[in-house]
């Protein structure tokens, strides 16, 4: 006898109706299409709460910090110490700034395609953390300092800057300016301990147990902090909020009628022919730019005017506190005010504050120049969380690592200029010449970030269009 075909396919059917319904999430879409895994919390994943996802994430934070807040303030004892030019240390840092921000693309494809997990790039990167201090700190040939802290140790804390700040904006998708802001936040004043212990403790007599010490502490850190690290599913959405109606929990819907979720997941290759990625892109290279000429040259400009030394630390030190708060500060108020508005604030701020650096020093003022470097600290910090929260905002969350990582390599670009590029126009121009170039910049930057659009959603549209199905 030939077995019936309908029987079997009704078996079939039923066997796929009772795993569906033994799955502890259901996944509904809404009308762009977009699916959304909802049912799941953070506890049912990961066993505990999912604020472990942001606090880990800024412990790590910090502690690479110092590699590119505090490098400035080391520059003179590791030239007296190797017999580098300053153009040989501003170069290094540039190099380093070239590979930190150019792994973030690779990295971010390599995690989507689940060849790298989150917890084996940390490993990996906190390892290459620790070969480039060792490099800073016994290699004088300024080629191999450069491999080996520029290349090496960039790679190393990309991949770990990288997988932090995706981690964060995965786990918070209703409320991600918060959260990545205070993550964010972390790559600054972190660096703050380093930076007096360099202007203070640090000479060439210590210089290298300082430097490996540096190198250890960066590595048990990040290793012990990656232990934890764990990505959500695909589509996952907090089973607190509705997708469709954005009700639930207080803080998350208010943030969501300011800042709706993408349309849809967007590929790389969709992101960029949406013309919003490449205009995100620009706009990251000229404020990033403006950004790390002040975090290069903010010191030795207080010198070149005649402060003392305190007011040159204390000029960097206000710097990458208010750096590191203002990151937390604006991401929280881009949940409120809509992120692009945020956005655009800040980098006007950079803008002027570059302008009141001159001012201060033309008059010989230390409490002017204190004031606009905390102005500059603010604006020079803020804008790298607004960037990643706007990422997944406007091109989903599912190729985030990807898409972020291709805006966020527009700092590569940035750190030849700001750096390497910035220490010949001060050669050829002065400081206030300088200065006044990277405020100009700035205010460009912010007129190109007033084109932003999220893709696909009407002009001035933020409230959902529920879907009428949804598919278990």
């Amino acid at each position: 006898m030939t077995a019936d075909p309908y029987a079997a396919r009704s078996e079939t059917d039923k066997t796929a109706h009772s795993t569906a319904a033994q799955r502890p999430y259901r996944e509904v879409t809404d009308a762009n299409g977009r699916v959304y895994r909802i049912g799941e919390t953070d506890r049912d994943i990961l066993g505990h709460s999912r604020k472990l996802m942001v606090y880990l994430p800024w412990l790590t934070m910090m502690a690479i910090s110092v590699f590119e807040y505090a490098y400035g303030s080391a520059e003179d004892t590791l030239s007296h110490a190797h017999g580098w030019t300053q153009s040989n240390t501003f170069w290094i840092l540039s190099v380093w700034v070239f590979f930190q921000a150019g792994i973030a693309f690779p990295a971010g494809w390599l995690r989507e395609k689940g060849i790298l997990t989150a917890r084996k790039a940390m490993y990996i990167g906190s390892g290459m953390c620790m070969v480039g201090f060792l490099a800073l700190s016994h290699l004088g040939n300024v080629w191999l300092a450069i491999l080996g802290f520029g290349v090496i140790g960039g790679v190393g804390a990309g991949l770990v800057y990288a997988t932090c700040i995706n981690m964060v904006g995965k786990w918070f998708p209703e409320r991600r300016g918060a959260k990545t802001g205070f993550v964010n936040g972390g790559f600054a004043y972190g660096s703050l301990p380093f930076i007096f212990i360099f202007n203070y403790g640090f000479d060439t007599a210590n210089y290298h147990r300082v430097l490996d010490l540096i190198g250890c502490y960066i590595l048990i850190v990040v290793v012990g902090c990656a232990f934890f690290f764990k990505d959500p599913p695909k589509n996952w959405w907090p089973a607190d909020i509705d997708p469709l109606t954005y009700g639930g929990d207080g803080k998350g819907a208010a943030s969501l009628s300011k800042n709706p979720p993408a349309v849809r997941q967007f590929t790389p290759k969709e992101a960029v022919r949406t013309g919003m990625l490449p205009l995100m892109w620009i706009a990251l290279v000229m404020t990033a730019g403006v950004s790390i000429f002040g975090i290069s040259f903010q010191v030795d400009y207080a010198k070149e005017i005649g402060f003392g030394p305190l007011v040159a630390a204390s000029s960097m030190g206000v710097m990458a506190v208010i750096n590191g708060i203002g990151r937390g500060v604006v991401g929280w108020l881009s949940d409120k005010w809509g992120r692009k508005s945020t956005l655009v604030f800040v980098i006007v701020v950079l803008g002027l504050a570059q302008f009141g650096v001159i001012w201060a020093g033309d008059v010989k003022s230390e409490s002017l120049f204190l004031f606009f470097a905390f102005l500059s600290g603010f604006g020079g910090g803020a804008f790298y969380p607004l960037f990643a929260a706007l990422t997944p905002d406007y091109f989903g969350e599912n190729y985030n690592a990807s898409n972020y990582g291709l805006v966020y390599s527009g700092k590569l670009i940035s750190g030849l200029f700001g750096g390497g590029l910035g220490s010949m126009v001060v050669a050829a121009w002065g400081y206030d010449g300088a200065y006044a170039l990277a405020g100009a910049t700035s205010m460009l930057a912010a007129a190109i970030a007033l084109l932003l659009r999220q893709p696909g959603r009407p002009r001035g549209a933020t409230s959902p269009t529920p879907h009428p199905q949804a598919a278990t």
